[in-house]
């Protein structure tokens, strides 16, 4: 088996784990109001970590194909091209340019500042939080337009009722993922698993 043949059954096979685990994190929920905090943004930004972003993305498109036949995969434990196409569909259809923008930006800054010491590792975890923040704002624009024309609210409303409020259990999961994303993937790097 040549190198790049290796190379990719690694990528297929941590991209297919990494789908896996999506579908285990993204569904588990805690009651907020009329939508839930979901293990979603924090799986995505794993798979960001993890795969990068075409890799991420690819994941979190298998993850998707998933629940819209009907895996109970998506918050709550629901699946269905119902919950796919309904008013807060955009929030799952907006973790492909989220998994993409924000491996993009990790996958850069681990190669522009690894290792170059301490500095260069507070360069590194500054520039993926800002990447995981920006990719949030992508998903919070596509998720607020599509329930906006969906459920027929202003965007005032749409924010209020499906941004805002979410906003600080959102930079608490992008934490969670800076402090343990980053290791995962030098150590599976340092393995050759990816």
């Amino acid at each position: 088996m040549t190198t790049r043949t290796l190379s990719d059954t690694r990528r297929l096979a941590a991209c297919a784990v990494m789908a896996a685990a999506i579908c285990v994190i993204a569904p588990i929920s805690i009651p907020y109001g009329a939508i839930s905090i979901t293990g979603g943004t924090l799986a995505i930004y794993l798979a960001a970590y993890l795969l990068g972003g075409v890799w991420g993305s690819a994941a979190t498109l298998v993850y998707l194909l998933v629940g819209f036949v009907g895996a109970p995969v998506f918050s709550n434990y629901m699946g269905g091209a119902a919950r796919l196409l309904g008013p807060t569909g955009g929030y799952l259809v907006g973790y492909l340019p989220m998994a993409f923008l924000a491996g993009t930006v990790v996958s850069w800054s681990l190669r522009r500042f690894g290792g170059q010491g301490k500095r260069g590792a507070v360069l590194a975890a500054a520039v993926q939080l800002l990447g995981l923040a920006a990719a949030t704002a992508v998903l919070y624009a596509f998720g607020t337009a599509w329930y906006c024309f969906q459920a027929k609210v202003t965007v005032a409303e749409a924010l209020a009722v499906c941004v805002i409020r979410f906003i600080p259990f959102d930079l608490a999961k992008m934490a969670a993922a800076l402090a343990i994303g980053a290791p995962i993937r030098n150590r599976l790097d340092r393995a050759g698993l990816l």
